[in-house]
């Protein structure tokens, strides 16, 4: 079966995950019973899906070895246990269930002091990402490696898939004026890298961290890979089971929609499904029948998608997204005709009339000003297939460039 038909099977297969023999980056270290931290004051940097093929918290998994001396652990946003809402500064504290300091990650710093290293010897880092470049959580891990190398620790990557592939690269790059939490590295809004991928490139690139290149060259980085996963290979043909990642991601079928609606929502009148069953998958817009919205995103002809109108539990109506092909697919492309849509139908053009802080925060998240410009500029009116076509060529020249990082070659 072509590889664009075993990707649309195994997406209409979510709840039905193929057995593969796959292991996580926690579950090889285990493997090597923790040979990397043997003598060793560790710390952890994890989150409620930081856990092992089984299903254990990474944190159980390294305090019940006799080999580990696990000294602190290290929340990003929504804290160590997820429950922490988004944007919401998290404080340290100690953790009740293991009586070890939290250090807060997303509160008053986002990037380690020194006295927040000082008692350890090496940070392990067990994060799982989503495969876009605005999630934070590979941020976070960006921050706490430069941290790192400045302060002579070893941080470790145990490597997780990337959700969405290793293949799958779209939308625009990020300009690096607009480096920042939601865009930590330059590459695509879809990158098809891991997580300990993006670490490796950013070791491996010079500016590619706001540290001196000494810091860079002489810091101490170990990725830990997994076993058994290929670059083709979605969530689903893991065989592991998905856990929330936050709040608004609690399954598979919001991770394929967060690139999908999420740029696309920030700005306008469209909702993208937040609080109802389907986050990032349920369309709206204020004032339109769902039979208007339906018609206006089915009129766009966007390949790989297609619409169907659905109600919540709730009774909540809205246009639900689905992925049909998963090859034309381009994952970002949804939220440009949907910002397009917004000057469509809004009496005034949204963008046109946003203050300085809200057009500076729309740029971090989609990378360029670029786009924003000609939005002010013209409205519904923008030629969007030029967009696609400049950035469809970045995308490509970008994957060719990061083949230098990967970690895994198997197609």
């Amino acid at each position: 079966m072509a590889l664009a038909g075993c990707i649309s099977n195994a997406i209409a297969k979510e709840k039905e995950p193929q057995k593969v023999a796959f292991r996580l980056g926690i579950d090889v270290l285990e493997g090597l019973k923790f040979k990397y931290l043997k003598g060793r004051r560790v710390g952890l940097l994890t989150h409620p899906a930081g856990v092992n093929s089984r299903g254990e918290s990474s944190i159980d998994v390294l305090r019940r070895s006799s080999s580990v001396n696990l000294v602190a652990l290290y929340g990003p946003e929504h804290g160590i246990y997820g429950d922490e809402k988004a944007n919401i500064p998290v404080l340290d504290r100690v953790d009740r269930r293991t009586g070890l300091p939290v250090y807060s990650l997303y509160g008053k710093y986002r990037k380690p002091t020194p006295e927040m290293l000082a008692k350890i010897d090496a940070l392990v880092v067990d994060l799982q990402d989503v495969g876009v470049r605005s999630y934070t959580y590979v941020s976070c891990m960006r921050y706490a490696m430069e941290a790192c190398f400045e302060n002579g620790v070893e941080i470790i990557i145990l490597d997780r898939p990337n959700p969405l592939g290793g293949l799958k690269v779209d939308g625009p790059m990020l300009d690096k004026q607009f480096m920042s939490y939601v865009g930590a590295f330059q590459v695509p809004y879809v990158h098809g890298l891991t997580i300990g991928e993006l670490a490796r490139m950013a070791k491996e690139t010079s500016g590619s961290m706001p540290i001196q290149e000494k810091f860079r060259k002489k810091g101490l980085l170990r990725i830990v890979p997994m076993t058994g996963w290929r670059r083709s290979m979605l969530w689903t043909q893991t065989g592991l089971k998905w856990v929330a990642t936050s709040p608004y991601i609690p399954d598979l079928s919001a991770v394929m929609g967060y690139p999908m609606t999420g740029l696309g929502a920030q700005m306008g009148g469209f909702r993208h499904g937040i609080g109802t069953d389907y986050p990032f998958r349920f369309l709206s817009f204020q004032g339109k029948s769902i039979e208007e919205v339906e018609a206006a995103m089915k009129a766009r002809k966007i390949p790989g998608i297609s619409f169907v109108q659905k109600k919540d539990k709730a009774g909540k109506e809205g246009l639900y997204v689905k992925v049909d092909n998963w090859k034309l697919f381009r994952p970002t492309e949804l939220s440009f005709h949907m910002m397009l849509q917004s000057c469509a139908w809004m009496k005034e053009n949204p963008f046109a009339n946003a203050g300085s802080s809200k057009a500076l925060l729309f740029n971090k998240h989609v990378g360029s000003e670029v786009w924003w410009k000609s939005l002010v500029a013209h409205g519904e009116k923008v030629n969007l297939a030029s967009f696609l076509g400049v950035w469809g060529k970045q995308a490509k020249a970008f994957q060719q460039r990061s083949r230098a990082f990967w970690v895994y070659r198997g197609i």
